[in-house]
């Protein structure tokens, strides 16, 4: 049997409320009244479709053994890449082994299920059989465009294998279309669209409906046979006429998430799919449709499995731990859509030494430590000689895994002066359960949430952007813990 063995979402904290958008931008374009109810989900200064697929990923594989995982497949089109493996940061990031399969699925808005179809074929030959699908976007829209509204950030992520599997996969009906709705060009910021009813009408109500039919007859089944019918379509009335063109009850829509996150691009269909099973029962069928350049339709039924399964943060766990984001000129500066001063410090030059990075891989992107054999002391950064006084043993010690082990908050300081576009930089020293003592940015919190003695967890996040040669470093910060989280 070959399918879903696990689950992860990623929905990043902040929320923004599409008529603090619409109060910035409305006098552009008036018309954008329209879509100006609910709010859209916003990545944080440091945040990238990289860090939120990392942030899903971890969720999905919480608790098991990562040496089990035989592949890392990452899918976007807002890689902070293009020419430099994302999957291989987001498996060291995860702590696998190095002698894993890793790819990356780009070019159009369906490559997280292409990914998907991908891992699943690999399982079903043997050839990886616990791979690691992970999908996220962070899309930018010119200010005042109607995409701006629509888009939102998130990420989701699905372990395949051929044991243990609570979604059973039962087969597929893919399309390609060379259907130009949505474009970026290669040098491209911004996303560009043609016009909306041709999106509607052409795009959304006819690939749909077609990949729909072709799944139907390919596997047998008849679409009153699936519980939920899980597709991306942003624009309500299209919604609206799908479901009536494809008889659909209304319990057998999946929500789209868009008055609560918005369209999360590649990510989207399996973000939706994340929050299906959150709700599943053994036996229901589910059926999974992406959209983009063509569409992949997949079916699914759900096995008592899923009864077994640990309890993951998902989507739900994403969506209860929120914040309001309500200045727009903030997102702005967050996404580098505005330029701003921030003083001589901001002016930095900072070099990347490759080769250093290289050495020390394993643990920035990691957070790997060592553990010393003799006497059992955790140390970060890894060390030859053990720091223990009584100990001191050369040599002696082991690589371990840290960035699920969490920590607690020994000293912090709010500091104004830094070069940072949110203001202020809070950073301090974190104790590392289990041993070990780093200096830590954190992150996703204001000072009042900051505390001595507050449990933390560690994220993997952007630690700068070297725009000069186009480079985003990443490293590990520390987040507040809460109960949501």
């Amino acid at each position: 049997m070959v399918g879903v063995r696990s689950y992860g979402g990623y929905i990043p904290r902040y929320r923004l409320n599409r008529m603090v958008i619409f109060g910035s931008m409305g006098w552009l374009n008036p018309a954008n009244i329209m879509s100006a109810q609910g709010e859209k989900a916003v990545a944080n200064f440091d945040e990238d479709s990289v860090t939120m697929a990392v942030s899903a990923a971890m969720d999905c594989v919480d608790g098991m053994d990562r040496s089990d995982l035989d592949g890392v497949y990452f899918a976007s089109t807002t890689s902070s890449y293009k020419e430099r493996l994302a999957a291989n940061l987001i498996a060291g990031a995860l702590g696998t082994s190095e002698s894993i399969r890793t790819a990356d699925f780009a070019g159009g808005l369906k490559s997280g299920t292409t990914a998907l179809l991908a891992a699943l074929d690999a399982a079903a030959a043997g050839t990886a059989k616990n791979v690691v699908v992970a999908a996220a976007d962070c899309r930018l829209a010119k200010m005042a465009s109607p995409q701006e509204l629509m888009f939102g950030d998130g990420a989701a992520a699905l372990l395949v294998s051929d044991k243990d599997v609570i979604a059973e996969y039962k087969g597929c009906f893919s399309t390609g279309h060379d259907f130009v709705d949505h474009m970026r060009g290669a040098e491209a910021k911004y996303d560009r669209q043609w016009e909306e009813r041709w999106i509607r009408d052409v795009g959304f109500g006819q690939f749909i409906p077609e990949a729909i039919a072709g799944l139907c007859e390919k596997t047998g089944t008849q679409i009153s046979d699936y519980s939920k019918v899980i597709y991306p379509c942003y624009y309500g009335g299209a919604r609206k006429a799908i479901n009536k063109k494809l008889g659909l009850a209304p319990e057998q829509v999946q929500d789209n998430m868009q008055a609560i996150v918005g369209d999360t691009g590649s990510a989207q269909s399996l973000t939706m799919f994340v929050a299906a099973l959150e709700q599943a029962q053994p036996g229901d069928k589910l059926m999974l449709i992406s959209y983009g350049s063509g569409c992949d339709a997949l079916a699914f039924e759900v096995t008592d499995a899923i009864k077994k399964m640990p309890k993951r943060r998902g989507i739900a766990g994403s969506l209860a731990r929120r914040a309001d984001l309500d200045n727009y000129v903030k997102y702005l500066t967050w996404r580098e859509m505005v330029p701003v001063e921030l003083g001589l410090r901001g002016e930095e030059n900072k070099w990347t030494r490759w080769s250093l990075m290289w050495r020390e891989h394993k643990s920035v992107l990691g957070f790997v430590g060592t553990k010393c054999t003799a006497c059992g002391t955790q140390q970060f950064p890894p060390q030859r000689i053990c720091v223990h006084p009584e100990c001191g043993v050369v040599d002696q010690s082991e690589p371990v895994y840290l960035a699920d082990k969490g920590g607690n908050i020994f000293s912090f300081t709010s500091d104004m002066l830094a070069a940072t576009i949110n203001p202020p930089a809070i950073y301090g020293a974190v104790n590392i359960n289990g041993g070990g003592k780093y200096i830590l940015d954190f992150t996703d919190c204001t000072l009042d949430d900051i505390k001595v003695g507050g449990p933390v967890d560690f994220s993997f996040r952007v630690k700068y952007r070297d725009r000069a040669r186009d480079i985003t470093n990443y490293f590990w910060k520390a987040v507040p813990a809460t109960e949501e989280a």
